[in-house]
């Protein structure tokens, strides 16, 4: 039998150990290029913040101001404007602020910060600035998710999301922007009000917005209001001032919203929703100007072809071989909801999938009748709204 004493036995101990340290070390320099899991971006560690209730205001302030802020990001997009003969073309800027809300470099915004956009660069505050592409877009709901094209090398912060629907009048926000171009600004104030409706730039409703008296600027768009925790809770989107300046009321689009939509804008580029593939004119809008035989519901302007609408037969404005326009079809029901107008309408396809077949009760003619509709997928197209 092979033996070895205690001082070999005490040599292998101290050499073993030897090579254990110097394989951690290679092991911790060689993990960063080797670790399959290393995300795309590096997160930093955010500051801590304490309880609100157990400091002042003021150093709630700071905390969520250090904790969050280096998640808020200036965005700048570029688009080129043609003269009517595509002759002189001028390059139009537009601001706003994004709020990073994943290791991947997804950043959510307003759409109407890079709406028509050819060119966007994002900046962490400071000299560098980084380009990015987007990469889904909702007009519906005024939101949107650009993503970085190149890794920043230092680190970013992820921008944590809260709760919309436990939010109370009175609760405490804060708003952290880049209003006229000023790198991360703070503002404080309170949810003033809830579910008010505001309206996207193409005409769509969005129910359930909050109102806040922190103040909101221009190119505060599109960068989030946190609760007293650092949550964002909303995205601030509106102000209501006849000079175009914070006048105390600034609306957000609930967070809750953008947590079901992002992932369809980060995986398809769109929203997919049921429509109707129409252009509509509200009745009460009309009536003053044509003979009609309600008072209420959504006229058929035009149909797309080749649309769920066009497809079930119905109808839109056509011109008589007298020169004549004959009216469309009125849209007075939908599944025996009773549509006032086009937001009654939107709502109610709301409540449907893509592929459902619904019924559609208008007036033509004079006439009450009812006609199936099954909702297939349509393309997006400009001035095609349901």
């Amino acid at each position: 039998m092979y033996r070895i004493s205690a001082r070999q036995i005490l040599v292998i101990a101290l050499a073993s150990a030897l090579f254990a340290s110097i394989g951690v070390l290679g092991l911790q320099k060689l993990s960063g290029k080797i670790n399959p899991f290393s995300s795309a971006l590096s997160i930093a560690e955010t500051p801590v913040i304490a309880d609100p209730s157990t400091v002042t205001d003021e150093q709630n302030n700071i905390d969520v101001y250090k904790s969050v802020s280096p998640g808020v990001v200036y965005i700048q997009s570029t688009t080129t404007v043609r003269d009517f003969f595509g002759l002189y073309s001028e390059a139009r800027e537009g601001s706003g602020s994004g709020s990073v809300i994943d290791d991947q470099g997804n950043i959510l915004t307003n759409y109407h910060v890079i709406a028509d956009a050819e060119k966007l660069s994002v900046n962490f505050g400071g000299g560098r600035t980084y380009s990015a592409r987007v990469v889904g877009r909702d007009p519906d709901t005024d939101l949107a998710v650009i993503r970085l094209l190149e890794t920043p090398k230092e680190q970013i912060t992820v921008v944590p999301l809260g709760d919309s629907d436990k939010l109370i009048v009175g609760q405490k926000v804060l708003a952290i922007g880049n209003p006229f171009g000023l790198d991360r600004t703070l503002t404080t104030g309170v949810i003033s009000g809830l579910q008010r409706p505001i309206r996207a730039q193409n005409g769509r409703l969005i129910e359930g917005a909050i109102q806040t008296d922190a103040s909101i600027n221009p190119g505060n768009s599109g960068g989030p209001l946190l609760d007293s925790h650092g949550r964002m809770i909303g995205i601030n989107s509106q102000i209501e001032s006849p000079s175009g300046a914070s006048a105390g009321v600034g609306f957000a689009i609930p967070v809750n919203i953008a947590k079901r939509i992002v992932p369809q804008l980060v995986k398809n580029g769109y929203v997919e929703r049921p429509k109707l593939g129409i252009i509509p004119r509200d009745v009460d809008t009309l009536s003053g100007q044509v003979r009609l035989p309600v008072s209420y519901g959504t006229m058929i302007w035009r149909v797309q072809p080749g649309g769920p609408a066009a497809n079930a037969g119905l109808r839109g404005l056509v011109q008589t071989e007298d020169g004549d326009i004959e009216l469309g079809d009125i849209i007075i029901g939908l599944d025996g909801a009773k549509i006032s107008n086009n937001d009654d309408l939107l709502r109610a396809l709301d409540t449907h999938q893509v592929g459902e077949t619904v019924t559609v009760e208008v007036m033509r003619n004079g006439r009450s009748i009812r006609v199936p509709v099954r909702l297939t997928e349509i393309p997006q197209r400009r001035g095609v709204r349901e």
